[in-house]
């Protein structure tokens, strides 16, 4: 067994402690002469952890707004707009984006607290930049040598509240890499990553705080290792992001892959349909358009019954078959087909009832009621399956219960307006469910 490695992203101790007594930064300020006055006492291996709206001010990235609230709100949104190159969420007026940095949060960071009422702050140009700035700075001014981390607050997924991470940063391996490494019981660890930058953030933002104007604090007893990366090494790219899909996208692509996932499935994995699942697939299905508002579609769950059904459909087809002449093989093997609704762990079957057709005396005109409910008992087949794939659900739908009708309807006890649809085998996919890709219309489209 391998030993386990020194845990080289943690400190026995460390201490955090705040810069007091700096200015309010404006733009073409000093900022390493401020801090240099302001804590003298940073020494080697200091984190220097630094809010972004520092840099924002010191570097010129403040726009001028109008102080009534209702115009300020509109050039935020503005400004929003032109630092975003991706809207992944909305919701009223927050807007959580993808920025020019490649950093997702609210409003692009676009901020109007700690600035003064005719401004709005934009984040630096280049946080990564920065940080390597007043890193060389306080080099040549304490002769430290030191890491800076500059931080950002904003929200996570899946969890409530905020907190600060870092945007930018110089002189410290933003990542902590544990991947091969082992565990004191000896277990492999083989994908784990510590945000260190970020953790560093965090820490500091405990004693930064949002009110009291201390926009910086150094981290103290780390010592962090430089290995060139920064904190743009922290976005992580799109096709490592198995949430890079915005929520218009993401609605929209499930909304066009709804139907394509319906696809007819004949194997089935060794699992319990969830019976709540089925029920919401059904409760879709029952949706479906018909005629006269009516509802003129059944689906029976079939579990008791489904045995004895299957039975005497299958003495139906062999006399039907062996009454057409059929070779004996080939009556076998028709026969044998009907096993998919035997092995498959659900099914249900779709009936057309009459509820709510009109009677005509018209021979033709009844031809044609009958055809268009039968028709929306159709589109209430399609429904279900497309509902059962949005569910996880796997489903083939076999159309022998057609050809029974009246086999069906004496062993179920169904009265003589219910006719059988076909039958829906439906159970958990013994493999992944992939959308069929959508066809060219070609002859099956028409434009005149």
């Amino acid at each position: 067994m391998s030993e386990p490695i020194s845990d080289h992203g943690a400190a026995d101790t460390i201490t955090v402690l705040p810069v007091r007594g700096l200015p309010e930064f404006r733009p073409g300020d000093d900022l390493a002469g401020a801090l240099v006055a302001a804590a003298p006492w940073i020494v080697d291996g200091d984190v220097v952890v630094v809010t972004s709206k520092v840099f924002s001010k010191v570097e010129g990235r403040l726009v001028p707004a109008p102080t009534d609230p209702e115009e300020r709100d509109k050039l935020r949104r503005e400004l929003v707009d032109a630092e975003t190159e991706r809207v992944l969420a909305r919701r009223g007026k927050t807007l959580i984006v993808a920025g020019k940095l490649g950093i997702v949060q609210a409003a692009a960071g676009i901020d109007g607290s700690n600035v003064r009422r005719d401004e709005l702050a934009l984040l630096p140009a280049d946080p990564d930049a920065s940080a390597a700035r007043l890193r060389a700075d306080l080099r040549v001014l304490l002769g430290v040598e030191v890491a800076v981390v500059v931080t950002d607050t904003m929200g996570r997924s899946w969890r409530v509240g905020q907190t600060d991470v870092a945007i930018g940063s110089a002189g410290l391996a933003v990542l902590h890499r544990y991947g091969g490494a082992f565990d004191a019981e000896g277990n492999e660890l083989l994908v784990t990553e510590v945000a260190m930058a970020d953790e560093l953030a965090g820490a500091a933002d405990l004693v930064k705080g949002k009110l009291g104007g201390l926009p910086v604090a150094v981290v103290r007893g780390l010592r962090p290792a430089d290995d060139g990366s920064t904190a743009r090494d922290l976005v992580r790219p799109v096709d490592e992001d198995m949430f890079w899909l915005g929520t218009d996208e993401a609605i929209g692509r499930g909304r066009r892959e709804a139907v394509l996932l319906r696809r007819s499935t004949r194997e089935f994995a060794d699992e319990p349909v969830d019976a709540a699942a089925l029920r919401r697939a059904v409760g879709v299905a029952l949706t479906a358009p018909a005629p006269h508002h009516s509802t003129p579609f059944r689906f029976a769950w079939l579990r008791e019954r489904r045995t004895a059904l299957l039975d005497a459909m299958a003495v139906r087809w062999r006399a039907d078959l062996e009454a057409d002449g059929r070779p004996a093989d080939e009556v076998e093997r028709r026969i044998a087909r009907g096993d998919l609704l035997r092995r498959a762990p659900e099914l249900v079957l779709a009936f057309r009832t009459g509820d709510g057709m009109h009677s005509y005396p018209d021979a033709a005109r009844l031809v044609g009621e009958h055809t268009m409910f039968t028709v929306a008992g159709g589109a209430a087949v399609q429904s279900l399956l497309v509902a059962l794939a949005a569910e996880g659900l796997a489903s083939c739908w076999v159309g022998s219960t057609i050809f029974a009708s009246d086999v069906v309807r004496r062993v179920l006890e169904l009265p003589a307006d219910w006719q059988p649809l076909g039958a829906v085998a439906v159970g958990v996919p013994a493999a992944p469910i992939v959308p069929r890709p959508p066809r060219e219309p070609g002859e099956g489209f028409l434009e005149w």
